[in-house]
């Protein structure tokens, strides 16, 4: 029995192709009036959140051309996430008055390696740095998920860390295979000012993890969108500018 063809091409809303049509594909725009752009394209029946795509000049298949790291938005990104804590003692009670989700240490561990599942419903797995020895045992199913100290998420004070994401501050970044980052900025219902500000924190962190092996244009293409919006190209050289001018 030969069965049917299915269309693979995406299929957008006539929403969608409305909002489309009032981008110019081959327009670059200053970052204030990009971010305005993304605004206006945001006719969602929900607060749509507002992500950046970097186009990075590295080779990610080289452990010297990693791009990955940590940054604080002055604004949050709006997102609320679950957070997992590995800690003990003091700690333990500090990371549950900030807010944690979820907090142990042996006793989550024993779970895991019984066969517990419920640890892939958080967003993020935090952990002490005094905690490691004990996350290993449970390194080979945790996998991409295990608490990493150059994504921040293991620390000396993982209560802050704790404070950090649930204010929606905190956004962790990495390269992906094609050399893009992607990132949160914050959602539609931010004002123009809030966006802009966010925008320029974290180009500015992604300029400062610049690997020294990078040769040529650093930052090649930037494209602003929303959840359910088209993307919106951002002048690379006057983003760059204004990531160079942010402070700190």
């Amino acid at each position: 029995m030969r069965g049917r063809k299915t269309n693979k091409k995406q299929k957008h809303s006539e929403r969608y192709l409305s909002v489309a049509k009032q981008i110019d594909k081959d327009c670059v725009l200053p970052p204030a009036e990009a971010i305005q752009k993304v605004k206006e394209t945001a006719t969602a029946k929900f607060d749509e959140a507002v992500d950046v795509a970097i186009n990075l000049g590295v080779d990610p298949r080289k452990s010297d051309q990693m791009v990955r790291g940590v940054v604080n938005l002055p604004h949050g990104t709006g997102k609320k996430q679950k957070v997992l804590v590995f800690a003990k003692g003091e700690q333990a009670d500090l990371a549950r008055e900030a807010g944690a989700d979820m907090v142990g240490a042996e006793d989550i561990v024993e779970q895991i390696q019984k066969g517990w599942k419920g640890w892939k419903n958080f967003d993020l797995i935090v952990a002490g740095q005094d905690m490691m020895p004990i996350i290993s045992r449970v390194g080979g199913i945790l996998k991409a998920r295990m608490p990493n100290p150059k994504s921040g998420t293991v620390s000396p004070t993982p209560a802050r860390v704790v404070e950090e994401i649930k204010q929606a501050s905190r956004v962790e970044y990495r390269v992906d295979k094609n050399g893009i980052v992607h990132m949160p900025i914050g959602r539609a219902s931010y004002s123009p000012e809030q966006l802009l500000e966010n925008f320029a924190v974290a180009l500015s962190a992604l300029l400062k993890a610049k690997p020294s092996s990078s040769k040529g244009r650093y930052l090649q293409k930037i494209t602003l969108s929303t959840t359910m919006g088209p993307g919106v190209r951002v002048d690379v050289n006057e983003a760059q500018k204004l990531g160079e001018q942010v402070k700190g």
